[in-house]
């Protein structure tokens, strides 16, 4: 089964290295860019932002929630509701919305304003990574997809590397809405790249809301939502704690966090690239080995922290094989979704958030209960065992479903 895509007016070039194709992915990512420097400053900013609308740090945490939330919902109604505009239209709609919730979020005179600035922003996310790796999969052939939309996720990649840090300490510097504005400028520049170099891209005319959303009724995307949820919220269980492991466990001062996430970040980034060169070899099994690596690495947590040096690498192994994980997720929702190419193409985000909220809170749990700040990866690496059993069953329900096909 290959990924479903709607061709371009001319036909796909033959390399990712045609400058046609290679321009247009470029302003692709630098969408995702922008969408992964504003889901991600404001956990760096979150005391200035408090301060600054005069709540609480708790109180202000509930705009990381807001977001999230606007890309759970945002990304399946926008994703039914869109499958039938043609694909670059769809695509700078959703980046001027994403530029209208950030102009809100920098003007927001209070939380209240914040938090539904917030959701505002989000609401765009899953639909544009969506949208994106279907247009970056339509302008290559079958064999280079997975390069294509690993592509335009580097773009998210990149943001923990450089967009955040950046954006940060501007929002330090300058003061916290600085760094929403900044993303207003990066949406703005996404908008023109868009329009100016990426080929026009038709939507499917034989689609709608009902068409797309049977997709959810399909248990091969089920259980793949249900590997992006517990697979992936294994490894959230572990990154949202991992100032006081750096801290508290292994005895680093506090100025070495940064750089604990920097080594996340690069590690990401080379995750996301080997991802897609690995989806294009084997998809299914590029994502079960994916999903064991993370398995093992985050088992390998409790003794990587005793120092330093093991922490660093143990950091950077996780993110890189998590990494390759969203990026199979990604292309393995695109196949199994059929018809409803476009919800499953922008279930994944939604997908990945839930696993966000899930692994932070099941590892707060532990960590009250008094099991120390290492317990959260025992709580992972159980919850990449229950991905892998959602694996294994999508693999026997393939074999089921190759078996019931009749011969010839």
């Amino acid at each position: 089964m290959t990924v479903r895509a709607a061709a371009p007016p001319a036909p796909a070039p033959t390399s990712l290295r045609t400058p046609r194709v290679a321009v247009a992915l470029v302003a692709l990512a630098l969408g995702g860019f922008a969408i992964g420097t504003t889901e991600f400053v404001t956990m760096g900013l979150l005391p200035d932002i408090a301060t600054g609308v005069g709540v609480d740090i708790p109180t202000a945490g509930h705009v990381i929630s807001a977001y999230a939330l606007g890309v759970v919902v945002g990304a399946p109604v926008i994703a039914a509701l869109g499958s039938r505009l043609p694909r670059r239209g769809l695509l700078v709609g959703l980046m001027a919305a994403f530029l209208a919730g950030n102009v809100l979020s920098a003007l927001a005179p209070g939380s209240t304003a914040l938090l539904l600035a917030r959701f505002v922003s989000g609401l765009p996310h899953g639909a544009y990574f969506g949208v994106a790796s279907l247009v970056a999969a339509a302008l290559v052939p079958a064999e280079l997809r997975g390069r294509a939309v690993s592509t335009v996720m580097l773009g998210l990649a990149t943001a923990t590397v450089a967009g955040v840090p950046a954006a940060t300490w501007l929002g330090q510097t300058t003061g916290w809405r600085s760094a929403y504005w900044a993303v207003v400028v990066l949406a703005a520049l996404t908008v023109a790249a868009v329009l100016a170099v990426v080929p026009p891209v038709a939507g499917r005319q034989d689609a709608g809301v009902r068409t797309e959303l049977d997709a959810l009724r399909r248990p091969q995307v089920l259980l793949t939502l249900v590997v992006a949820v517990v697979g992936f919220g294994g490894m959230f269980a572990v990154y949202s704690y991992v100032a006081p492991l750096t801290t508290d466990v292994t005895g680093l001062s506090r100025g070495a966090v940064p750089w604990v996430l920097l080594a996340y970040g690069v590690g990401g980034f080379a995750g996301t690239a080997l991802g897609g060169r690995l989806a294009d070899r084997a998809l299914f099994r590029s994502l079960v080995g994916a999903m064991v690596a993370v398995g093992v690495l985050l088992l390998l947590v409790r003794p990587a922290a005793a120092t330093g040096p093991t922490l660093f690498a143990g950091i950077f192994l996780l993110a890189m094989s998590a990494s390759v994980l969203v990026v199979t997720l990604q292309l393995r929702l695109m196949q199994v979704a059929g018809e409803a190419e476009m919800l499953g193409a922008a279930l994944n985000h939604s997908a990945l958030n839930a696993a966000n909220a899930l692994g932070a809170w099941l590892g707060g749990v532990v960590i009250a209960a008094g099991y120390g700040y290492t317990a959260p990866s025992l709580v992972g690496a159980a919850l990449a065992g229950a991905g892998l059993v959602a694996l294994a069953a999508s693999a026997a329900l393939r074999r089921r479903e190759l078996r019931a096909v009749p011969a010839g």
